[in-house]
């Protein structure tokens, strides 16, 4: 559903941007040419930057309208506004760079401003805002007629104390072509409203959506597919605890398919086939209530799942820019490696909620500081068994030059935190603090079964995708780390070295 042509440009003012409406001449409209940088076009061996640049799927994108200049959202300010016309009816989408000074999501009382978006005067989404320094960001916003339309920008309750105005620099709008399937059927994520907080705008200060990406598969009829929709959190309050998401899963951000339809060759919804992931992971169909082809689902647990009946007055909603794809054979947390903004602030939330360790201790299995762990993704599978007792899961152990007789072990030497599933999988290696890629002697990969027994099934492990360290910002640093062959694990052989410098 992707091609290429040529970059629609937009002539705009920064007197526009800077306070009076922003109209995009009929001249220039947003065109309908398409073309969006494919997030699946990541090589196998990743390099993350080591500075944050404009998202993969916004960058150079020639379907959406882009200009230069800033739009200011001031706390005791006016409500902004940006004219765009659609030359052709379909989703919308708004992308930029969002800023809010004084703000850090690692601080009380100043985690995020929020900006409630607003499109012909009828609220759409809202945007979370956490950090001082430029994040790009991207929301879809909903369907548009052919025409003109008017996205108003106010700033907005839940905002914390010390934010006083948002800045979104760069702001990009239009009707992509592309992904219009995929667009259209994506869910309404409504605020989380319950818990011990008892706040209605708790996600503007803990679990907030982050990013969003789809991802299709052929449906048993022919012609139709199945579309499936995911999102990052920036952690989860409830669900598996802090240590166990780091050695499991690679990361503290929360990451869940909250979404999943059936569509036919048109693109149009098969009916009754819409479900969702509900509390305890449960999945149910969706009897919930659609705005145009946008199901509304509500963040109903302390870890993210979701409930199809929705709060009465919820301020909160986020439509999240869906059209990111998972490449091929990756873990899902590759769409985080794309997004490197998203490691800080899942490190701050940390940080704020006092997770973390102090002072950092490799020995201990509680969490330490995240610049000291060395987050890797590798690809393995599972042989048949041989007897009875439990899977063997595969943990990744790291040797560092300063002491090459000590082994630190993903897992903590915690069975339970082995790696069981097969594909590509994400881990975390904790080091002592200042450990950097050169001071690693080897990587392992070291077989365990997760439970009581050993059923004697091999574990083979094919590729080390990447591995990288956090910077001083909690971005990734690039990459430093690959290998790809085949070594299979067994009772007899438990270990073997997968990578040396």
């Amino acid at each position: 559903m992707r091609s290429r042509a040529r970059h629609a440009v937009l002539a705009l003012t920064a007197t526009a941007l800077l306070g009076t409406p922003l109209a995009l001449s009929p001249a220039h409209a947003v065109s309908p040419i398409h073309a969006v940088s494919p997030i699946h076009a990541v090589s196998p061996t990743y390099a993350a930057p080591s500075a944050l640049t404009l998202s993969p799927h916004l960058a150079g994108a020639p379907d959406l309208a882009a200009a230069s200049g800033t739009v200011v959202v001031r706390r005791d300010g006016p409500a902004r506004s940006l004219t765009f016309i659609a030359r052709q009816g379909g989703e919308a989408v708004v992308g930029f760079e969002a800023a809010a000074p004084g703000i850090s999501w690692d601080r009380k009382g100043a985690e995020s401003a929020v900006v409630s978006i607003a499109v012909d005067g009828r609220h759409v989404t809202d945007l979370v805002v956490p950090s001082s320094e430029p994040t790009p960001r991207s929301l879809g916003l909903g369907h548009v007629r052919p025409g003109r339309h008017k996205v108003t920008l106010r700033f907005a309750r839940g905002s914390a104390p010390a934010a006083r105005r948002v800045l979104l620099t760069r702001p990009r709008i239009g009707v992509p072509r592309a992904d219009q399937v995929a667009l259209r059927h994506a869910p309404v994520i409504i605020g989380r409203t319950t818990g011990p907080l008892n706040d209605p705008y708790q996600n503007a200060t803990t679990d907030t959506p982050l990013i969003a990406w789809h991802e299709t598969r052929p449906a048993e009829t022919p012609g139709h597919q199945v579309i499936e929709y995911s999102v990052v959190w920036s952690n989860e309050d409830g669900g598996t605890d802090s240590p166990a998401l780091m050695a499991r899963w690679g990361r503290t951000t929360d990451i869940e398919w909250i979404y999943r339809v059936e569509v036919d060759a048109s693109g149009r919804r098969v009916d009754g086939t819409g479900v969702y992931q509900a509390p305890e992971h449960a999945t149910l169909k969706f009897t919930g209530r659609y705005e145009a082809d946008h199901p509304l689902l509500q963040t109903c647990t302390q870890n993210n799942n979701m409930c199809d009946a929705v709060s009465k007055d919820a301020p909160l909603r986020f439509l999240p820019d869906v059209r990111a794809e998972r490449p091929a054979g990756r873990a899902r947390e590759v769409v985080m490696d794309r997004e490197p903004w998203t490691y800080r602030v899942m490190a701050q939330e940390m940080v704020r909620e006092e997770k973390i360790e102090e002072p950092s201790d490799p020995s201990t299995r509680e969490v330490g500081d995240q610049r000291a762990y060395l987050f890797a993704e590798f690809a393995k599978t599972t042989g048949s068994p041989a007897g009875t007792g439990s899977v063997p899961g595969v943990a990744l152990g790291v040797r560092l030059k300063s002491d090459p007789s000590r082994l630190y072990r993903s897992d903590h030497d915690q069975p339970t935190w082995s790696i069981e599933r097969d594909g590509a999988v994400a881990t975390t290696v904790e080091v002592p603090e200042g450990t950097a890629l050169s001071d690693i002697v080897s990587v392992e990969a070291i077989r365990r079964p997760v439970g009581a027994g050993d059923n004697g099934a091999s574990a083979t492990v094919t590729a080390v995708n990447r591995g990288f360290f956090l910077d001083g910002s909690y971005l990734p640093l690039p990459s430093g780390i690959s290998w790809t062959g085949s070594v299979a694990l067994s009772k007899e052989r438990p270990s073997a070295v997968l990578w040396r410098p």
